[in-house]
């Protein structure tokens, strides 16, 4: 779902952060959104971690964060985070549930990371809307909350309105970079991006993490990936991949998979979205030319898998980013 641009603007970020918090998840709210990278041209919102407890916040890892903001600054942000909740079975203090309902209802967005959607469920957030946990957590998040759509297989849910939530540890920066990228435009997304040395945008879910061994750096596709993404424009069938590979179809299909968690069409399709996407915003090409440069042939599929992808058509999409862009 596409979030309308012009009416959100990522100024105030305030996290949550609950005694024995995930340091990993914490951390990643305070790269994405708490440094200073103005220096770059890159927009840098107010930032602040918040505490309700007396004390530093002890952390999973044997180590204390102390801050001086307390709940009152969660009542000012626009973009508000909850990284990771340490007792699923026990719901958040009044006061922090309270917090999160008063965001979404004043407009803010809310965030969820991995065990931190445990807190938004048991705030009422999640009752009848789309959401993910990590995959260890699934079995017990469905029994504890059946009056939420759970899906373990994606690595984050936005498409349900102003609360969003990811699926384990390192799928809280996916989410992040979709958030920056929704509200601030592919460019600050892939700038940021390149700071944190990840990748803008993973194809694939959840599927692709459980329980399964980590492909061999030897073995692994990611040269062929940036290939891909390279030569978006032209025709990539499977065969020609697999030659590049120096692998048969067959095992090619299999390694991909294993890999990425989906197949070298559903993964190509989705680079060749985004990239239209960046071309929408970006420049002014009509949508027959953006079909053409991301490798989509012609407009009509450009709009079907574009709507499909993006949940808007790519008219829409651009008079979206515009609106936005004249907002700032």
């Amino acid at each position: 779902m596409l979030v309308d641009m012009a009416e959100h603007r990522i100024r105030n970020v305030a996290v949550l952060a609950p005694d024995r918090v995930s340091p990993f998840e914490l951390a990643v709210a305070c790269e994405v959104f708490g440094l200073d990278r103005s220096a770059q041209g890159l927009p840098r919102p107010d930032f602040a971690v918040v505490r309700w407890q007396r004390g530093p916040i002890a952390t999973l890892a044997g180590f204390g964060i102390d801050t001086p903001h307390r709940l009152d600054r969660a009542a000012v942000a626009d973009l508000l985070i909850m990284p990771s909740w340490p007792d699923l079975a026990v719901p958040p203090p009044a006061a922090v549930c309270r917090t999160l309902r008063a965001a979404v209802d004043r407009g803010a967005w809310v965030l969820g990371f991995c065990s931190g959607v445990f807190a938004l469920a048991y705030a009422g957030l999640l009752a009848g809307r789309r959401a993910t946990t990590h995959w260890f957590y699934a079995a017990d998040f469905a029994a504890r909350f059946p009056d939420v759509e759970l899906d373990p297989a994606v690595l984050y849910v936005a498409d349900d309105g102003p609360v969003m939530t990811s699926a384990g540890t390192a799928a809280a920066i996916d989410l992040c970079l979709h958030v920056v990228r929704t509200v601030e435009g592919p460019d600050v997304a892939n700038a940021i991006a390149r700071r944190m040395v990840v990748p803008p945008h993973r194809e694939g879910g959840q599927a692709q993490y459980v329980d399964l061994p980590v492909p061999a750096a030897a073995d692994s596709l990611a040269p062929l990936l940036e290939w891909m993404t390279r030569h978006l424009a032209i025709e990539q069938p499977v065969e020609e991949l697999a030659r590049r590979a120096m692998m048969s179809p067959r095992t090619f299909a299999r390694r991909f998979r294993a890999e990425t968690g989906t197949t070298p069409h559903h993964w190509l399709t989705g680079q060749r979205v985004l990239h239209a996407q960046q071309l929408l915003e970006t420049t002014e090409h009509d949508v027959e030319a953006v079909a053409r440069l991301c490798g989509l042939g012609n407009a009509a599929t450009l709009r079907h898998h574009f709507t499909h992808r993006v949940g808007t058509p790519p008219l829409r999409y651009r008079q979206a980013f515009r609106r936005a862009v004249l907002a700032s």
